[in-house]
């Protein structure tokens, strides 16, 4: 091998134990939620090698989990090598600190917090979504940060010179205000980075064009679908979080509606509030939206369970009084009477496959039919000196005939509430255009 020794600089896959607590509360089993667990840890490149739970009425204030089980996890922890341990609830401070001591260095303990926060840093692309994320991190570690100087607090304990200026305190406290102070700055840059985006989301509402938002469940397939739907060319990858970023992308349908489709953020159960807090410039996407497409996994045997947990994250955002419409996706991977039974049991839904283009056509039609839901038959005479407004009728509404005559085109339209108010000074009575067709 000559003189050099080989420096491998490969990422090593850390191995890790995962740790439940079974309640006996909530829509998620506790066994289904740590099998979500361990796809969030294999997102973030860890090598799941066990998993635990112990069945508690409620968590041990001071480890979480009880006693026995505590040395139970330090012995697995060094014979099998591990690495890191993650806990499928969030743990407190103390908690977290208690059983860093119990475990010993240099394993880690983090909580599913910690783990998708971590995955969020690692995919989030944007300037935006890489201070949304840095937000989220630094609201989760500065409550974490005592212990982080013990050596220096040691220090004082023996006493004599210098022992009362509290060396570890003000170094903490050092720590807490830069961490503060990069909040406000973080918080200040989102805050101007929102004002932007709801300038750009007025124009959309100004402009009458129907916005629609695609909203589910992590790995639901929505950027497959919005890749299918629009050719946006989006990444798609069949992973949690492959996407975070909103991608806003129009499209005409067939009628000659021009519509906004936007991809958000895919949801998951015990989403951190940090993040929910930090996303919300992004989310304000959902709340603009004149129609949102709940797009579940029909081949996941969760997905109600998937859908409640959305439809709860739309509760806290204020976004739950917006129409929708369920999108059940990845039907090719079901069995032909799975997929019949699916459908009686959901009447309202529109099957799709995004991936083989399957129901695609029946959703751009229920699409069309809801966008249309609000509108109303009018005819107006509209000025040929007008033709941003001539433009504007083509793309945001239906229209059923038209005629050119010499005062402009006079045309029979359903549009949309906003299409119509700025119609109003054209509007004319049916009879004009019943008299212009003889």
């Amino acid at each position: 091998m000559g003189r050099f020794k080989p420096f491998y600089t490969a990422p090593v896959t850390e191995k890790a134990i995962l740790v439940g607590v079974d309640r006996g509360i909530g829509n998620w089993s506790c066994d289904d939620s740590l099998a979500e667990l361990a796809r969030l840890a294999l997102t973030d490149g860890a090598e799941v090698v066990l998993t635990m739970k112990q069945r508690l009425d409620a968590p041990v204030p001071k480890t979480f989990i009880g006693k026995g089980k505590v040395e139970e996890l330090v012995s697995y922890v060094h014979n099998l090598d591990a690495d890191v341990v993650i806990f499928d609830d969030e743990l407190t401070p103390s908690q977290q600190s208690n059983l860093e001591k119990a475990v010993g260095e240099p394993v880690k303990i983090l909580d599913r917090t910690a783990l998708i926060l971590d995955i969020f840093g690692q995919h989030a692309k944007t300037r935006e979504g890489r201070l949304q994320v840095q937000l989220a991190q630094l609201q989760y570690v500065l409550p974490r940060l005592r212990g982080m100087w013990s050596h220096l607090v040691g220090e004082q304990t023996r006493g004599g010179i210098g022992s009362r200026f509290g060396q570890g305190e003000s170094q903490l406290e050092v720590d807490r205000r830069l961490i503060r102070d990069r909040i406000s700055t973080l918080r200040r840059e989102l805050a101007e980075l929102e004002k932007r985006r709801g300038v750009q989301s007025k124009a959309r509402w100004d402009s009458g064009v129907y916005r629609v938002a695609l909203v589910g469940y992590t790995n639901a397939g929505k950027s497959s679908l919005l890749n299918k739907l629009t050719r946006a060319g989006v990444y798609a990858k069949d992973e949690l979080f492959a996407t975070l970023d909103p991608t806003t992308r129009s499209m005409t349908l067939e009628e000659g509606r021009k519509l906004t489709l936007t991809d958000t953020v895919g949801f998951i159960q015990k989403l951190p509030t940090t993040l929910v807090e930090s996303f919300k410039s992004t989310l304000a996407e959902v709340r603009a939206a004149d129609l949102i497409l709940l797009v579940a996994d029909a081949s996941d045997v969760r997905w109600k369970d998937e859908m409640a947990a959305v439809n709860s994250i739309l509760k806290d955002i204020e976004a739950d009084g917006i129409r929708r419409v369920l999108v059940l996706n990845k039907v090719d991977l079901l069995e032909p009477d799975q997929k019949k039974a699916l459908q009686v049991e959901n009447p309202d839904a529109v099957l799709v496959s995004a991936k083989e283009g399957i129901g695609i056509d029946g959703l751009l039609y229920r699409i069309g039919r809801e966008a249309a839901a609000g509108d109303e038959t009018i005819t107006a005479l509209i000025p040929y000196s007008k033709g941003l407004l001539l433009k504007m009728c083509h793309e945001r509404c239906q229209v059923i005939r038209e005629r050119y005559v010499d005062g402009g085109l006079l045309a029979t339209l359903k549009a949309s509430e906003r299409m119509r108010a700025t119609l109003e000074p054209y509007k004319v009575d049916d009879g004009l255009e019943s008299d212009s067709a003889q």
